[in-house]
């Protein structure tokens, strides 16, 4: 892994560029073979709050993690668990999407299963937002024209002639799909 560390209100010392590259370089036993990009890390320092921002860019994926501490090191360590998190996290969506050869999961070495059943124990779905919202009764035309204007990718409406909630949807073709549900 090559390093771009720089700082903002803070001098970057030999300690401080040797436990970063120390820390972050550990991340390398997560990959077959370590990525060649540069791993850009920022270090700043605003009234007593210490920042790190790590980006490291891969051909798939970018690994990004940021975090605020009152103590540098501190945040270093914080920050390296977070991204370890991201990798173990990706590694085990990709491991049960893809299964083929070529897939990105072979960017990433054998983690070991203890570790990755963790994970997928505590990766649990979270809802973060719930919207409420009257159906209005309109024919699918008008639900096209309500999506477009709110710049959804889907509407949600109840059909005018038969009462039933349907959803209108663009799909990837720039063309529009309707779903009802079955009598």
């Amino acid at each position: 892994m090559k390093f771009n560390i720089r700082g903002e209100n803070v001098e970057v010392t030999g300690a401080i560029r040797d436990y970063v590259e120390k820390k972050i370089g550990k991340l390398e036993r997560y990959f077959d073979t370590p990525p060649t990009s540069e791993v850009h890390v920022n270090l700043s320092v605003y009234n007593d709050k210490q920042r790190i921002e790590v980006t490291i860019p891969m051909t798939n994926l970018l690994l990004r993690g940021e975090v605020e501490h009152t103590d540098l090191y501190a945040a270093i360590d914080l920050v390296v668990d977070k991204l370890e998190r991201q990798i173990r996290k990706h590694k085990t969506k990709v491991n049960r999407k893809f299964r083929q050869k070529g897939s990105p999961k072979h960017v990433f070495a054998e983690l070991e299963k203890d570790v990755l059943n963790k994970e997928e124990e505590s990766s649990e779905i979270e809802i973060v937002r719930t919207k409420r919202f009257d159906l209005k009764p309109m024919d699918s035309e008008e639900a096209i024209l309500q999506m477009d204007m709110l710049g959804h990718s889907f509407f949600v409406f109840e059909n005018a002639s038969n009462g039933e909630t349907n959803v209108v949807y663009r799909r990837n073709d720039g063309k529009y799909g309707l779903i009802e549900p079955n009598a």
